[in-house]
């Protein structure tokens, strides 16, 4: 019987990050590219086979080579990625969260954003 190797956990997760990425393509609310970028790094640990269908597919392939040249990231998803992590913060405000949570989850929110911020743009 042969041991387990870790790539399986690398390709479980590169196939649900690509999942998640492809509804994200359907419903405008969800950035594609920050799980499609996510699904390239944990195929290529895990499956290079699929990380190159990755790199190769005309709708991810560009974001993926993108961020693999000048780690850039798209205007459009950085505005829809800080856009969503300004109404998840509000809705948390709206319901009445702790100070705790707001503050913890507000520090966590802004530096994200700011990660994607100082991003080159594509």
């Amino acid at each position: 019987m042969k041991a387990p190797s870790g790539k399986t956990g690398f390709r479980i997760l590169a196939y649900m990050s690509v999942a998640i990425g492809a509804v994200g393509v359907v419903l405008p609310l969800l950035p594609t590219t920050p799980f499609v970028i996510l699904a390239a790094y944990f195929a290529s640990k895990g499956s290079p086979e699929f990380a190159r269908w990755l790199e190769e597919h005309p709708t991810f392939g560009p974001a993926i080579a993108q961020w693999q040249e000048r780690r850039a990231i798209p205007v459009k998803a950085k505005i829809l990625a800080c856009a969503m992590m300004a109404l998840s913060w509000s809705m948390l405000v709206w319901l009445g969260s702790t100070v705790f949570v707001l503050t913890v989850s507000g520090l966590f929110l802004l530096s994200v954003a700011g990660y994607l911020l100082t991003r080159p743009s594509c």
